[in-house]
């Protein structure tokens, strides 16, 4: 199935994007945004068939979802990497994905919110959303300046997120294969742009206004 996501060259995309600052870069609309996962052959199979996590995908790890698909492919080496061969293209509900970000705990102190190591500890202890800000990467995996958020889910928002939270499961691994040696000028990728997050949010996520 042809992957259904509308693209654009590389090229022509990332000078429009935020060329540093912290930034959820992703493809959305008004009702979903997709996110990304790489997988082995088993656990992606059986959630394209089904349209939901199952089998041997297990509900008590933590699982990672990333907005960015340059961030995805750095993560999987465009596919290459052992157990993460199967990149799913995950249409997400925006209202669930907003709900992740406004209850994510940072994955490092954020001492802009927590006086203490002991209370930011605590505060990871008790959520099961979870954040980092990593370097953002280009095609050839260099690092940027820009930087890429993903998310980890465990216990109950990964309940939400298997069972409530997903619109469609499409796998984009024929695209990534397709792409991932063409050179920088003919390069296509979904087409993105700077997601939108709500003030009270950015401000404790320290989501960075885009560029006027």
């Amino acid at each position: 199935m042809k992957f259904s996501l509308p693209t654009e060259r590389w090229i022509d995309q990332h000078t429009r994007w935020p060329s540093e600052g912290r930034h959820v870069m992703a493809h959305w609309d008004d009702a979903v945004i997709v996110v990304y996962q790489a997988y082995p052959v088993a656990i992606a199979e059986h959630a394209l068939t089904h349209q939901r996590f199952g089998g041997p995908f297990s509900m008590t790890r933590m699982t990672w979802i990333k907005p960015n698909f340059l961030w995805m492919m750095y993560r999987s080496d465009w596919a290459r990497s052992q157990g993460q061969e199967r990149v799913l293209a995950l249409h997400l509900r925006r209202d669930a994905f907003d709900s992740y970000l406004a209850a994510a705990v940072h994955s490092s102190w954020p001492r802009h919110l927590f006086d203490t190591e002991a209370e930011w500890k605590r505060a990871v202890k008790d959520s099961s959303v979870r954040l980092q800000w990593d370097p953002d990467h280009g095609p050839g995996g260099e690092k940027l300046e820009r930087r890429a958020i993903q998310i980890g889910l465990r216990g109950p928002a990964v309940e939400r997120y298997v069972h409530d939270d997903i619109v469609r499961i499409e796998d984009a691994t024929p695209f990534v294969i397709e792409q991932r040696d063409r050179p920088r000028d003919e390069l296509q990728t979904p087409s993105e742009r700077v997601y939108p997050v709500d003030a009270e949010t950015a401000a404790r996520l320290r989501v960075d206004k885009p560029p006027a």
